[in-house]
């Protein structure tokens, strides 16, 4: 029997507190939520809690302009109109709006992403778990699909100073195109996408014939899919692809994008998988046995967000959980079965045959023949890493806990059925400590 895996969990109890706006359908609120159901089934008990570190400027560069970064750091809902120009050169607007506090929330999950990838490089758990993180349609010099600050890029990076190889694997309904656009021209990477694909869906990219360029080619991997996809259909063409992937790529180290808009009912999305379909990707990756990050990303949802991520937090920490859930603060979002795995309402058809992705699975097999290799790299001097990591852990679950009791995010300004939404406020931001780092010597190609 195997040993339990050393999980890290990041918990920033200000990061659901941040607001895209009204009626704009991200809601960081889901964050609050997911975190209270973490805790209140004892999942914290289970795994080490860790108040993350603040991403710096310095640290978002090592991707981004910094042009595009100091912009960030700079607007306000306040002075925006001393921006006009530069908000669309940097894709700023309705997808993704000026708000309060907008640096200081890239600064929050941008860091603890960086901080899972550092624990992982120095052996501190087996598992980095951020909810917060997984903001994939970030670009290098802009923001794009709700996105700022690409977390998983800066986190990959960090990843490469001790891994030879990196696998992003992304189970959000949108193509994964920040992170692909990336490294598209690098055999360190290697990026595998399941996602919409067809009829202008955002972001109109990912193409099953996008596979990388340079010495990136045959590293990008790409499996389009139609509307109407359910749990069956999606779990046979997840698994072999993954299997084909390890076999061919053997990464020494997997982040994994859990975007959950690829639920049944989602507001944005159209697929038909249920929290525990969607799980089976999660727990699947989890067998592989490879030091693992763990990030969030989309989902229109709230409650169902909040559901999809502690189910599977409880997987990662392999603890089964009950279906009826815990009386919280947010009791009355999970209406009127409050249970974890709510029945999948068939909104469509599923447009995926068994000959087409049996069709996308050969293909993908097929192309991944023709890696000659994996590629293997000598890491001489390593550099330093961007923080130093405390030996101790935090005590952060009885700062959870005191959090819990004391406080509570007015939920009416997030939570809905339909398209309304109304306007709430925010505190000002605290200041964020910078801390010095070193620049990685890997280069991103935009």
């Amino acid at each position: 029997m195997t040993s339990r895996r050393s999980v890290a969990y990041f918990w920033d109890p200000e990061v659901g507190n941040f607001h895209y706006g009204v009626s704009h359908p991200m809601k960081p609120h889901r964050l609050a939520v997911t975190h209270s159901l973490v805790f209140y089934y004892g999942l914290h008990n289970k795994m080490k809690v860790f108040r993350p570190y603040h991403a710096s400027r310095q640290d978002m560069c090592r991707f981004h302009s910094e042009e595009y970064i100091d912009f960030l750091q700079k607007v306000t809902p306040q002075n925006i109109q001393a921006f006009n120009k530069s908000l669309s050169h940097f894709n700023v607007g309705e997808d993704c709006p000026v708000f309060d506090g907008l640096f200081d929330f890239c600064s929050r999950y941008t860091g603890a992403s960086l901080e899972g990838a550092v624990r992982l490089n120095n052996k501190s758990c087996d598992i980095a778990i951020n909810w917060s993180g997984g903001l994939h349609h970030a670009k290098k010099y802009e923001a794009s699909g709700f996105c700022y600050v690409n977390d998983i890029v800066i986190a990959i990076l960090e990843l490469l100073k001790y891994h030879q190889r990196v696998l992003y694997i992304d189970i959000d309904i949108h193509h994964g195109d920040g992170v692909q656009e990336a490294f598209y021209l690098s055999d360190r990477v290697m990026t595998v996408s399941f996602h919409k694909f067809g009829n202008y869906f955002f972001p109109g990219t990912g193409d099953m014939y996008e596979i990388g360029a340079e010495s990136g080619r045959y590293y990008s991997v790409n499996v389009p899919l139609k509307e109407g996809i359910d749990d069956n259909s999606y779990f046979n063409t997840f698994k072999p692809v993954i299997t084909a992937v390890m076999e061919f790529y053997q990464p020494t180290c997997i982040v994994l994008q859990c975007g959950a808009d690829s639920l049944a009912g989602d507001r944005l999305g159209c697929f038909q998988l249920s929290i525990k379909g969607h799980g089976e990707c999660v727990k699947f990756v989890k067998s592989l046995n490879v030091p693992l990050l763990v990030l969030g990303g989309g989902g229109y949802t709230v409650r169902n967000v909040s559901r999809c991520w502690t189910y599977e937090t409880s997987l990662l920490v392999d603890e089964p959980i009950s279906s009826e859930i815990p009386y919280n603060e947010y009791f009355e979002y999970f209406a009127p079965d409050f249970n974890l795995h709510p029945d999948v309402s068939k909104r469509q058809d599923n447009a995926n045959s068994k000959q087409y992705l049996e069709a996308i699975v050969k293909a993908t097999t097929e192309n991944l023949k023709c890696l000659t290799h994996a590629p293997s790299v000598q890491i001489q001097d390593v550099p330093e890493d961007f923080f130093r990591l405390q030996v101790e852990e935090e005590d952060a679950m009885n700062e959870m806990l005191e959090k819990e009791k004391k406080t509570r995010v007015d939920p009416l300004n997030e939570y809905y059925d339909d398209d309304q939404d109304k306007e709430m406020e925010i505190d000002d931001p605290t200041e964020v400590p910078k801390v010095n780092i070193l620049q990685s010597d890997v280069n991103v190609l935009s």
